[in-house]
């Protein structure tokens, strides 16, 4: 038991220690990282790498330039020693003399070419064999550079034969030396290149990294920072990104930032808010279950009345009452689930229509007309239920615009149309009024909740749900530009898809 209890505890602990180490990892994640590690870092180390590269291509001209500077001096230092000696003929130079100028010319053999005629001016020593030849009249770019890295790093120990004309003379002055002086001043000039090749780099990538830290990196830290600040409290006001006034690219994103973050604080105050009244209707919702309850069973005593008027008031009374139980049912799926699924049949809209005028109970000394232009044999394939919240929603609206309105001109009616049609398997309908027409905010909101109300106090939601009703019929509604005054929807109504089988039943 004290076994058991014990790998228990070690396993409670291992997994803490993980979560621990998981939740030390995440945090570090979202760390900002410091100057020299983060993007700044790499840049100023990229700098320093390219201007390297770019300095080694250049070295590479420079160091085969330096090679045939130095062979041209020798060969010229060479050159005016042979056109002394040359004057000396016929007598014969000296050995010490000879072995003075081989020394001041760093060379082994020293022969000038005159006349179609070659003179050995003075040698110490004649190599059996040369390694390499080099003609310095006429050398390509491409092969100075071959020659002058060959020599660098594979030299040492060669035996080369150097020649090239004097001046502008017929005369060709050859050399026969050993690479090792050359090689070992080709490497002082390639430490010093080096040294200057990695000063400059690292001075321009100061230089650069100063400038992109300041543009750049500053920027994009600042806006990092915004973004995390307002993530932490993102109800804050006070943590809505500052943008600066500057015209930059990140100037505008921190701008774009700043608007999408008040944008994201209104959001969020307005689904707590909705949240809020979700409770709140949830509550109300209870009672007035309750309530419409006892009405429906007190209703349902008026079918005992033996009153003629009570008695052609109480189903239309009795239709209401279970239309707002219904709706009562219903009233949270908005926010918490789609509308229940349409249940289709052919319905007479011309009935449909003549409930929505019935409800809506219009005053004759209102001055406001309803007038339904329905064909008495029009039927729409829809949920009769669902079909009637949406045209009830359109005038319903169209009731409260018309009674606070009076127009100019009193020779127009305030008047509310529904038409219909069909149009192959499509039936149209139409719900018009002359009232004032929809506000522009109204146009801009149009099926927004909370925000696409046209009148003062209202909550938009009637129109939102008039949508949603319509697109799970497969429909489409939309407001109609007109050119008379008032406001026009438009309603379209597809009948179902009629499968092979059905069409055989009924043919």
């Amino acid at each position: 038991m004290c076994m058991m209890k014990f790998a228990n505890r070690t396993e409670d602990e291992a997994d803490a220690a993980g979560q621990a180490a998981a939740m030390a990892n995440a945090a570090a994640a979202y760390q900002m990282p410091r100057l020299f590690r983060g993007l700044s870092g790499r840049l100023l180390w990229l700098t320093v790498v390219f201007v390297m590269l770019a300095e080694i291509l250049i070295f590479m001209p420079l160091i085969a330039g330096m090679r045939m500077n130095w062979l041209r001096d020798k060969l010229d230092t060479a050159a005016a020693a042979g056109i002394v000696i040359d004057g000396l003929q016929p007598a014969e130079l000296p050995r010490a003399v000879q072995n003075d100028t081989l020394l001041a010319t760093g060379t082994k053999v020293i022969a000038l070419r005159k006349d179609g005629t070659s003179r050995l001016l003075a040698a110490i020593e004649v190599p059996p064999q040369v390694d390499e030849q080099y003609d310095l009249a006429d050398t390509p770019l491409l092969t100075t550079m071959g020659d002058a890295l060959d020599t660098l790093f594979f030299g040492g120990g060669r035996v080369m034969r150097v020649f090239g004309p004097i001046g502008d003379s017929d005369m060709i002055i050859e050399l026969v030396m050993t690479d090792d002086a050359l090689r070992k001043d080709m490497f002082k000039y390639s430490k010093i290149m080096f040294i200057l090749s990695l000063v400059i780099s690292l001075i321009t990538a100061i230089l650069i990294f100063l400038a992109i830290n300041r543009m750049m990196i500053m920027p994009i830290r600042r806006l990092t920072l915004g973004m995390q600040r307002f993530s932490e409290q993102p109800e804050d006001p006070s943590r809505v990104f500052a943008p600066d006034s500057s015209r930059g690219e990140l100037a505008v994103a921190g701008r774009h930032l700043s608007a999408m973050q008040t944008e994201l604080q209104r959001t969020l105050k307005q689904q707590r808010n909705l949240a809020d009244l979700g409770l709140a209707v949830s509550k109300i919702n209870h009672d007035m279950r309750n309530i419409l309850a006892s009405a429906q069973l007190m209703s349902d005593r008026l079918t005992d009345v033996e009153d003629p008027m009570v008695r052609s008031f109480a189903p239309k009374l009795l239709r209401t009452i279970d239309r707002a139980v219904g709706y009562t049912s219903e009233v949270l799926a908005y926010g918490q689930a789609s509308e229940a699924a349409p249940r289709r049949r052919l319905v007479r809209l011309a009935d449909l229509c003549l409930e929505v005028r019935e409800l809506m109970a219009l005053d004759p000394d209102g001055g406001i007309e309803f007038n339904d232009q329905i064909a008495a044999e029009l039927e729409v394939d829809c949920d009769s239920e669902q079909l009637f919240r949406v045209i009830h929603n359109l005038c319903r609206n169209a009731l409260q615009a018309l009674v606070s309105f009076e127009p100019t001109d009193r020779s127009i009616a305030r008047r509310i149309t529904v038409t219909a049609h069909r149009v192959g398997s499509v039936v149209n309908i139409v719900v018009d009024d002359t009232g004032p027409g929809m506000p522009r905010k109204a146009r801009e909101n149009l099926f927004s909740a909370f925000r696409g109300s046209a009148r003062s106090g209202g909550t938009g939601l009637g129109l939102v749900i008039a949508r949603e009703l319509v697109l799970a019929h497969g429909g489409t509604i939309a407001l109609v530009e007109k050119a008379t005054p008032g406001t026009q929807f438009r309603i379209e109504i597809p009948d179902r898809p009629v499968s092979l089988d059905d069409y055989r039943v009924r043919a």
